[in-house]
Formats: structure tokens, C-alpha cells, sequence
């Protein structure tokens, strides 16, 4: 039987796991035939003292994409993703690539997760880049997976309660159908020492507390997006896979803590093993 195929476009790195390098194995674990597409690479994250790399040149990335629409990957995926973007050009080359992508296969499912910033460091692309995101990649998705800084600056939304996530998930502009699942949120009411994914879809609005860690790693939503995918992809339903995702991601962080690690790991056996069960 032949796999589900994604076609994920974000960054790489040569050490560490963010972007695809924390989104790949994950998927490949839980079954599916992945199509990786770079749109930076990178050393490290910009959190070491030095990096390496740069953002993909537009005409390099531009041929990427049509060496993947050449071998008709477009009409065999099941899923496409986009993560961090890295520029504006490749931010629009994105964007044409993923409207080419839905017109050509109408069966295909699209995951925006706009990586663009959050609390701590503010917006950390350029403003251009945001727009081409909120113009023209989320009215495209069927799913899209930010986090509470993203979803405030997409909307101009503050988020304290869920009256404000409804509202913003109302001006946030996504394809008809679509369901928005917001990350990291700390709402008014939430269970004390606890995070929520907040679900809101045509069915309505659920609520997904996990507890939360003393840790803040880089590719922490690079991984939670792709276990989102890996669930869905074999079937599983939305709130599965965004509890799952909760749960292996959690795995992932307390395991890192555990060893000292600088960002999210993926060595960790019962984690791993736990892949095969998707």
C-alpha cells in the first residue's frame, strides 16, 4: 500500500530540530513518505553565538519546486505544510507554489503554520513576509496552527479569553471549512500551570489543556505541526491528532530538559515508539 505523501516547505538546520529537521522523522516514523523542501539552511538557530547559512536564493527554491511539480508530486500528496518562509521572495514563490498545488490536486490538504514570532521576541520576519502569509498563504489553508502572538498580530486581536480567539478567529481569513488551532494559549480561565490548543472549526469550538513544562525550545511548533499532520494523514480525527501532538511534543521537551539539550529531541525510545502507534 502506498504511503500519504506530504510535501512540507520550511527550513533545515545541520544541528538541532527545527522546521523540517523537527518535522521530517516524525512523520517518516509514523508511516508516511515525506517530501521535504527547504526554504533556509541554516548552521544552528540564530539563538548560538554564530550562524551559518542563509535563506534559500528564489531562483534556487524556485527550481526546487518545479523539479517537485516535474515528478507530479502535487497531484500524489495528500498533505502540504509550510513553516518558516526565511524572505519575502521565497514567501511569494511559496505562495504561488501552494495555489498551484490545491488547483492541481483538489483532494490535497494544506497546514499553514505561520512562523513568524512570538511573546518574547516580537515578529522575527519582515512585515512584507507577514502580509504575503496573511494575504495569500491562510486563505489557502485548510488548517493553521499559530500561536497567540502570531494570531494577535495576524488579527490585531489581543488574546485574553475565548471571546478573543473567536473573534480573531473570525478576521483571520481562512478557506471556507477550514479549522484554526491556536497554540500555547493562556487565556483568563485556564487551568493554573497549564497551556490550551484551542480548537475552532465549522463543529465549534474545543478546549485542550496539557500541563506545562519549564522549557522553552526552539522547534517546539515545527514538531507540533508535523505530529498534527501525521495523524491526520493516517486518519485519525482533529482532536486526536492536536492531543497526540500535545503529548509527544510534551515527551519530546521533558526529555530534553531531562539531558540538557538546547532544543527538542527526538532520541528519546518511548517517544519513537510511540510513532509506530499512529
Amino acid at each position: 500500500m502506498t504511503p500519504p505523501l506530504v510535501i512540507s516547505v520550511q527550513s533545515q538546520v545541520v544541528h538541532g530540530h527545527v522546521g523540517n529537521s523537527a518535522a521530517v522523522f516524525p512523520m517518516q516514523a509514523a508511516g508516511l513518505a515525506v517530501a521535504a523542501i527547504p526554504t533556509v539552511i541554516f548552521s544552528n538557530t540564530p539563538d548560538y553565538p554564530t550562524l551559518r547559512g542563509a535563506p534559500l536564493p528564489p531562483d534556487l527554491f524556485a527550481d526546487l519546486l518545479l523539479g517537485a511539480e516535474e515528478r507530479g508530486l502535487p497531484q500524489r500528496a495528500d498533505w502540504l505544510m509550510t513553516g518558516y518562509i526565511g524572505s519575502v521572495e521565497v514567501g511569494r514563490l511559496a505562495a504561488d507554489f501552494v495555489a498551484r498545488c490545491k488547483a492541481a490536486n483538489p483532494r490535497l490538504r494544506y497546514l499553514c503554520d505561520p512562523v513568524m514570532g512570538d511573546d518574547g521576541p516580537g515578529l522575527y520576519v519582515p512585515a512584507e513576509l507577514a502580509r504575503i502569509i496573511a494575504d495569500r498563504l491562510l486563505p489557502l489553508a485548510d488548517l493553521a496552527t499559530p500561536n497567540t502572538f502570531e494570531l494577535g498580530f495576524l488579527t490585531g486581536q489581543p488574546i485574553r479569553d475565548m471571546d478573543d480567539l473567536q473573534a480573531a478567529g473570525t478576521r483571520l481569513r481562512m478557506a471556507p471549512g477550514a479549522s484554526l488551532i491556536a497554540t500555547g494559549c493562556v487565556l483568563e480561565d485556564s487551568p493554573a500551570d497549564h497551556l490550551e490548543s484551542v480548537i475552532l472549526g465549522p463543529a465549534g469550538a474545543t478546549r485542550h489543556p496539557t500541563r506545562r513544562l519549564p522549557v522553552a525550545l526552539p522547534g517546539t511548533g515545527d514538531l507540533f505541526a508535523g505530529l498534527i499532520v501525521a495523524s491526520l494523514a493516517k486518519g485519525r480525527d482533529l482532536t486526536f491528532a492536536v492531543e497526540t501532538a500535545q503529548d509527544l511534543t510534551s515527551a519530546a521537551l521533558a526529555h530534553a530538559s531531562r539531558i540538557g539539550a538546547r532544543e527538542v529531541v527526538l532520541s528519546d525510545p518511548d517517544f519513537r515508539a510511540s510513532l509506530l502507534t499512529l
